[in-house]
């Protein structure tokens, strides 16, 4: 094994799209095996969804201008210029996952379907697995002492 850093997190999908196809596949039994939350759905569901939905892209987005800002990559594919630690980056070291859990969160409500939640933990455990022991792996080899010192302070979720 090299010890030069890592050119990237190898993360080879977006991440995105896990949240969005588990809630795809949610949909999909709930038209084949209808197991809804309520029936009927009460109003108090409908607006908690939405609540959530934009709850978690607020966060999300918060964590990606903040990226931004401090011009490192969002794209888990290409390689970071720093470890940001500011804004949301002092809570949660992956705001932008949390954001999208958030989301899809909401989406279960919206769906009203238990299939949606029970997709939840496989939908997190592919993320926090196969994106983010990847990009943590990067980050450790590209930063060394500075992220691991960040780690040891921030919360990998919440």
């Amino acid at each position: 094994m090299s010890n030069e850093p890592l050119a990237n997190a190898g993360v080879r999908f977006p991440p995105p799209f896990v949240y969005l196809i588990g809630l795809a596949i949610a949909y999909g039994l709930t038209k084949w095996m209808p197991l809804r939350l309520v029936s009927p759905e009460p109003r108090w569901m409908f607006d908690l969804g939405v609540v959530l939905m934009v709850a978690g892209v607020a966060f999300g987005l918060w964590g990606a201008v903040t990226f931004k800002r401090h011009k490192t990559a969002i794209i888990p594919f290409l390689p970071a210029s720093l470890v940001v630690t500011a804004g949301p980056y002092a809570v949660t070291r992956n705001p932008m996952y949390v954001g999208m859990a958030c989301s899809y969160l909401g989406g279960s409500f919206l769906l009203d379907t238990w299939w949606a939640f029970g997709l939840l933990p496989v939908v997190v455990g592919i993320i926090d697995r196969q994106v983010i022991a990847r990009e943590e792996r990067y980050l450790l080899s590209a930063f060394g002492s500075e992220y691991a010192g960040y780690k040891m302070k921030v919360r990998r979720w919440l």
